[in-house]
């Protein structure tokens, strides 16, 4: 791969308070070989002619940012459920419903256009947190990997990085009541048998990698998430776990088992500093305690969770109890992490009546970097050397952003600013256009073909 050169002419450098203006990023191989702020006369030794073939990056570039919560074919139902009152549990149903209608080649259609999406969004990796492994009725498909293999395959055609993070799936309440309709679909039986499918599957591909998930309290036995938890820990790989997103769950959990969702993955050695926690909506203080105690990664997905009325979480008590804060999209009610990260803090606006709770440096860390760390990917979402070359150029001159300073791009920012996009130094969005999908068009297709 040859090198490249961008001329910056913002960029959001790591550990700054705010961007640095007029900055040389050259790379090769994939992987950032100089970031050098020129402000100042502290221009390169190659001179002028280093300038010359740089590519210019009007507006602010940043770090690739991290989606760490994906379930793609839930694309499907935005602006399809907001017809009637009702909650989480009767979404789900309708969920259930597409979910019942896809197979693998309509899964790697569908989720090629999203991961696509993500990508004109700025996202450069994604965590597909992957349920839907067999057939109708739960039947394997004669490759029993047919589904992950349809997602892997759609990231890599999309452009983006993927980590498969393969979910254990089992039961359809805490109190180990049997999957039964669509959930059959999603199930191994145990998590030995989930543990031993998962096992057989091990892309070779570059962009892709394999975590593992436990779904819920609610759909792993608690005597079985352990199997699930070491089974990732022996592979040096993350581990995701849907967590108190509903206080229905944290009830169901008391009267099950005695304690907390938090306080059951605690006991059954689940947390970690590799152990990302999605939603964590309604937590104790015990379990923020338990949480930031082990260092496990929290994952925010603030549109989702307005969407489903699911509550706010007390994002600012956690970070302050040394939880790490990621970003995710989850059900795709909205793809743009600029909007998740923003509703961070305006939530917690709206939560306490009070303003001023996250720098706009606290939120690009946890769209950028903390959501690659959480997917494995420990040496992407920075702009240094050495790093992953993944870039992301928001344009300052649009209605939204004109005569907003680079440092106010997160409070004022959206997807559709976003003009140019590098994933592993090869440009996979120039001019605010995807290189290799017509998204709007495969979108409404994908969706047409799987949606009620």
């Amino acid at each position: 791969m040859t090198a490249t050169r961008w001329l910056a002419e913002y960029a959001w450098l790591p550990d700054q308070d705010e961007p640095t203006a007029d900055v040389l990023i050259e790379a090769e191989d994939g992987r950032f070989t100089t970031v050098t702020p020129l402000a100042g006369g502290d221009a390169p030794t190659a001179g002028v002619e280093v300038l010359t073939d740089a590519v210019r990056l009007p507006g602010l570039t940043l770090p690739g940012l991290a989606n760490a919560h994906s379930h793609a074919f839930h694309r499907a139902l935005r602006g399809r459920t907001h017809g009637g009152r009702g909650d989480f549990w009767t979404w789900r149903e309708q969920m259930y419903a597409v979910a019942g209608r896809l197979d693998p080649d309509a899964y790697l259609t569908l989720a090629r256009a999203v991961y696509a999406e993500m990508a004109l969004a700025g996202v450069t990796c994604v965590g597909e947190f992957h349920y839907l492994h067999h057939g109708p009725g739960g039947k394997p498909y004669d490759d029993p990997n047919a589904m992950s293999a349809a997602l892997v395959e759609a990231a890599a055609q999309a452009g983006v990085r993927i980590t498969l993070l393969d979910t254990a799936y089992l039961t359809a309440s805490v109190d180990g009541r049997p999957l039964e309709g669509t959930q059959l679909r999603f199930g191994d039986g145990d998590a030995a048998r989930w543990g031993e499918r998962a096992a057989a599957f091990t892309p070779t591909a570059g962009h892709a990698r394999v975590g593992a998930a436990v779904h819920s309290v609610r759909a792993v036995p608690a005597e079985q998430i352990s199997t699930v938890a070491r089974w990732a820990r022996e592979r040096d790989a993350p581990l995701h776990v849907h967590l108190s997103e509903q206080p229905a769950e944290n009830d169901a959990c008391r009267a099950a088992h005695g304690c907390t969702p938090t306080r059951l993955l605690a006991d059954r050695e689940a947390l970690g500093a590799t152990t990302t926690a999605v939603h964590a909506t309604h937590p104790t203080s015990g379990d923020l305690t338990l949480l930031g105690d082990s260092r496990t990664v929290v994952c925010l997905c603030p549109t989702t969770e307005r969407d489903l009325a699911d509550g706010i979480g007390p994002a600012r008590r956690m970070a302050d109890a040394g939880i790490p804060l990621s970003l995710g999209s989850d059900s795709h009610a909205v793809v743009d992490l600029f909007e998740e990260a923003r509703a961070v803090e305006l939530d917690e606006r709206l939560r306490t009546r009070r303003r001023g709770h996250f720098t706009g440096a606290e939120l690009l860390k946890a769209a950028s970097v903390a959501g690659h760390t959480a997917l494995g990917w420990t040496d992407a979402g920075r702009l240094a050397v050495g790093a992953r070359a993944d870039l992301v150029t928001v344009r300052l001159d649009s209605a939204r952003t004109a005569g907003v300073p680079p440092v106010g791009v997160f409070f004022a920012a959206g997807a559709a600013d976003v003009t140019t996009v590098v994933v592993d130094g090869r440009t996979v969005v120039a001019d605010g256009r995807h290189r290799a999908v017509d998204v709007p068009a495969e979108l409404a297709a994908a969706v047409a073909e799987v949606a009620s």
